[in-house]
């Protein structure tokens, strides 16, 4: 409610409850608007506070009557919170020019009512014994907060939309929205966001009058250059914020400023510095004193400008093949936490994305017949996981592309072809060879590991679970090398890590990149912005520098080189393939040496578990080196990979038990938790991790460490910095860099301490070695260093504390890297209301995001994601669609069973495919019968979501069906 009527977006205010509402409760007649789509129709009407309360509790407004069932549940949803938002060009226009204010608000209410009408369309309730069956909805009902300008007071016009999680089914009852799949759409929606921004023929023909046009970025061309500088001076504006809020706070101890304290404090930070200017501002100063603002940063900015012609792009002369490729390279690259699978749903946002950026001119309605022919093309480059049943809803991640699963498959067979090759014997004896390894101090699994990849097999795997001492295992491997008359070279796969490695090992080192760069390789996007990667023979040009390649230079590898990659979970498949082909052509041997279940890569995952697999040796460590508690050391290798949900829930009780969970009621309660346990930790003088399910989360606990160290003078606000989000920086304070700097000596996740704070630069100490110092520029500062005491699991990865705490709702790796981080004491934060509760919440934690090595696993992972989904109730009989569909299908598992066989056969093998082994379709028909089972599918859907409405039967389309080489009886 506070929120709602008298809130600022991000809003500091950290009061909850009670305490908030007693803040917002003088709020006159103020109202929302809430706006209800029933049978298509969209009917607005005004809330006051007390409609709005019980709207959000799930009542009748009016009325007060409950629909459907009382959420007792602390963690229950009551809203979804969806924001319209725009480029921040627009919101300059809309400032500057009246009339585009008129036209900026026209287009966001016509985008709000098409985000209404698609929620009530592809959102469902679910029905039945465990919610099996989907109810599509006759229902919902949104509320829309409008905003004008961001926390530091720059113009930044953007809306709110609150989803009600109360929705009535087309059967009449009242229930709650399938917020899963409400989550999934969100991609569909943002897609509608960005195709209304550019191809809006209003909005751009206003635009165009004002002579303005929008740029590649889909930023107003003429106003982009602005952008940047209003950020900056927003930097400056949150910083006089932090202090004149600290002032506040000092001169009244232990009090919560009210909404027009802040009000007063924000106009007051916004006016600092402007010479002449009043301390306060009302909203007509604030308008006046914005253009001035614009003004001096460009003094132009308000000449009248000629009208420009809007784009004129014929839908005729466009390309819908390469819109299709643009198309599946957006779902692709939206699927890294899935492990590369999408689904329907993700293709169609990505088809909405390609058209956007068409340079197309038209009306919604009028694009629609292209979003699905895009669609439909784009459907041909991708696999369906699970073929045989043709009714699963389409935001179930059951899709790849064709070039993930090929890159999956070529890359399996070179590892297959390093597996089955052996290094040069080395030149002397073996046994010195192992008198080094017996006297390295080792237990048996790094004696194991350590003789592996110091042996002559070319793809030895090394799983090191956390704390097992993979980097001494690895120093002992680099002497007995030597001694071999071979030599070691660490590799990782980001600049930090093979920094870190090669120091502790002591063997030169460098990013797997680096490597393959001075071997030749290049890597870009093709024009559909897909992943393109290709390789330089000596004496060519390279057409980006025009600079003649000579051949490596700084890593030359031979036969008797063995790299060794290190963290080689996060490494992506892409560098996997092109690593392993150059290992064949070199001779060299490869060693992957890190843990396939902790954090993923940036790119494609699943390159050292499907090396796993193949390896000539595989080792896993089973030595933990890094816990004080053996009982507990034991227990993480449970916690890494349990077999089963029973497992998972027997590892979860033992979590309980040796005292590593801790269970809270709510979100509020984890993130106190969270807090009061650093500083607890931390008064005992012991280093402190926390680890996050979402950078947004992370965000939250390190405002609130933050401030809490400033209540304990452990911090001074006499000098402040602004980050990465406008975060304000503080000297003491623990931060992470993002982004690798060679001139400043920084890497990309480094953790530092802010030593000093200086009028143009930071200056930055590493923690654990505090005469280790670098110097970053502001700017730098203000664009990639954020607060650090908490990160997700990409940011811990490779660190080592004394304690590590973990909040709700992370994933598998999460949970796993966030429990093994501490050497004294690792704790992980459950909202739950009973100790069985925390304990199912933990299991589902620990199965949740596990890595899909083959094609196999993906299969499953999607069986399991369509198993959670509601379903339609299955229709009577099915249609002779339906019957040649199911044919089509059939014909195309047979065709991939031949496939599987024939790669069964010679798995691991350099011999020949059987002749019995060979698929039933050839290549040519097969890609056929793929376009036109694709087609017709997207096809057939649109009619459906078309005629849903009125009852009408989807029509069907016998022309594809005529066309396609198999018929109803499955005949080829």
């Amino acid at each position: 409610m506070a929120y709602a009527f008298r809130g600022s977006c991000d809003s500091h205010l950290r009061a909850a409850g009670v305490d908030a509402l007693g803040a917002y409760s003088q709020v006159g007649g103020a109202t929302v608007t809430r706006f209800s789509i029933e049978s298509g129709r969209i009917v607005v009407d005004e809330l006051d506070a007390e409609q709005l309360t019980n709207w959000v509790d799930g009542r009748d407004p009016e009325t007060g009557e409950l629909r459907g069932r009382d959420l007792a549940s602390p963690a229950s949803d009551l809203i979804l919170d969806s924001t319209i938002n725009a480029s921040k060009s627009f919101s300059i226009a809309a400032l500057l020019h009246p009339e585009l204010a008129t036209a900026f608000e026209a287009l966001q209410d016509s985008l709000r009512d098409r985000i209404i009408a698609t929620w009530q369309r592809e959102l469902n309730a679910r029905r039945g014994a465990g919610g099996r069956i989907r109810e599509r909805l006759a229902r919902i009902e949104v509320v829309e907060l409008q905003h004008r300008r961001s926390r530091a007071l720059d113009p930044h016009i953007h809306r709110h939309l609150w989803l009600n999680v109360r929705v009535r089914g087309v059967d009449g009852k009242w229930s709650n929205v399938d917020s899963r799949v409400a989550m999934r759409v969100q991609n569909l929606v943002n897609a509608e966001g960005e195709l209304a921004a550019r191809t809006d023929p209003e909005w751009i023909a206003a635009l165009a009058a004002h002579g303005y046009m929008l740029n590649a970025d889909g930023e107003i061309m003429q106003l982009a250059h602005l952008v940047r500088a209003v950020s900056r001076r927003s930097n400056q504006i949150e910083a006089n914020r932090a202090v004149l809020l600290e002032q506040w706070r000092a001169d009244h101890p232990g009090q919560v400023p009210s909404p027009d304290v802040v009000q007063m404090i924000d106009r007051r930070a916004w006016a600092t510095g402007r010479p002449g200017k009043p301390r306060e501002v009302d909203e007509d100063e604030w308008t006046e004193l914005t253009r001035q603002e614009l003004l001096r940063l460009d003094p132009n900015v308000l000449v009248p400008r000629s009208p420009v012609a809007g784009p004129a792009s014929p839908e005729g002369v466009l390309d819908h093949d390469l819109l299709a490729r643009c198309a599946v390279v957006d779902a692709d690259d939206r699927s890294r936490a899935s492990n590369g699978r999408f689904s329907v749903l993700d293709v169609r946002a990505g088809a909405a994305r390609a058209v956007a950026s068409a340079g197309l001119v038209a009306g919604r309605d009028e694009l629609q017949h292209l979003i699905d022919d895009v669609t439909a093309r784009a459907l041909v480059h991708t696999r369906d996981l699970i073929p045989d049943d043709l009714e699963k809803p389409e935001h179930v991640k059951a899709l790849v592309t064709h070039a993930f699963a090929r890159l999956k498959s070529d890359l399996g067979a070179r590892l297959s072809i390093l597996s089955n090759d052996q290094q040069p014997a080395p030149r002397r004896a073996s046994g010195d060879a192992a008198r080094i390894v017996a006297a390295g101090g080792l237990d048996a699994s790094q004696q194991a590991a350590a003789g592996a990849v110091a042996d002559v097999d070319r793809l030895v795997t090394v799983t090191g679970p956390a704390g097992t001492g993979k980097t001494t295992m690895l120093r002992v491997a680099r002497a007995t090398l030597e001694v071999q008359g071979r030599r070691l070279l660490i590799v990782a796969p980001t600049r930090k890590a093979a920094a870190v490695a090669s120091r502790e090992i002591g063997a030169s080192g460098t990013s797997v990149h680096a490597l393959l760069a001075d071997h030749g390789w290049n890597w870009g996007t093709d024009d559909a912005g897909a992943d393109l990667w290709w390789r330089l023979r000596p004496g060519q040009t390279d057409p980006a520098t025009g600079v003649i390649y000579r051949g490596p230079r700084r890593y030359p590898l031979d036969a008797r080189a063995r790299i060794v990659v290190d963290e080689a979970g996060m490494l992506d498949l892409n560098a996997a393939d092109a690593l392993t082909q150059l290992a064949i052509e070199t001779g060299a041997g490869i060693a992957l040496v890190g843990d396939p279940l902790q954090a993923s890569p940036v790119g494609h995952a699943g390159a050292m578990a499907l090396a796993q697999r193949r390896a000539g040796k595989d080792v896993v460590l089973s030595g933990m080196h890094r816990f004080e508690d053996p009982d507990y050391a034991a227990l993480t290798l449970r916690l890494r990979s349990p077999d089963t949900l029973f497992d998972a829930i027997e590892t979860a009780a033992a979590l309980q038990q040796q005292h590593h969970v801790k269970r809270v009621d709510d979100l509020e309660a984890a993130r106190a938790a969270l807090v009061r346990g650093y500083f607890q930790h931390h008064e005992h003088g012991r280093t402190v991790a926390i680890v996050t399910a979402t950078n947004e989360e992370a965000s939250y606990i390190n405002e609130a460490i933050q401030q809490e160290r400033v209540s304990r003078a452990q911090l001074s606000t006499h000098r402040i910095a602004v980050g990465a989000g406008e975060q304000r920086i503080l000297e003491g304070d623990v931060v992470q860099t993002r982004r690798n700097d060679r001139d400043a000596g920084v890497e990309n996740r480094a953790i530092w301490q802010v030593a000093h704070i200086g009028p143009a630069v930071l200056e930055l100490q590493r923690i654990d070695d505090a005469a280790d110092t670098r110097v970053v520029s502001l700017e730098y500062a203000a664009d990639y260093v954020h607060l650090a005491y908490a990160t997700t699991v990409h940011g811990i990865q490779g660190e080592t504390t004394d304690t590590s705490l973990v909040g709700p709702d992370v994933d598998a790796s999460g949970l796993y890297v966030g429990l093994t981080r501490g050497r004294r004491h690792n704790e992980v934060v459950v909202i739950a209301r009973t100790d069985v509760e925390a304990r199912e919440e933990l299991a589902g934690e620990m199965m949740r995001g596990l890595p899909e090595p083959d094609i196999a696993d993906a299969i499953s992972a999607a069986r399991r994601d369509l198993h959670r989904s509601a379903r339609d109730e299955p229709p009577e009989d099915p249609t002779e669609f339906d019957q040649w569909v199911h044919a089509a299908r059939t014909a195309l598992l047979q065709a991939d069973a031949g496939d599987a066989g024939a790669a069964a056969r010679k798995h691991g093998r350099l011999l020949p495919v059987d002749a019995d082994a060979r698929a039933v379709l050839d290549r040519a028909t097969r890609a056929r019968l793929q376009e036109c089972l694709a087609r017709a599918e997207a096809l057939e859907a649109r009619d459906l979501a078309r005629y849903v409405n009125d009852d009408r039967e989807p029509r069907p389309h016998p022309e594809l069906v005529a066309a396609a080489p198999v018929s109803i009886q499955g005949g080829i």
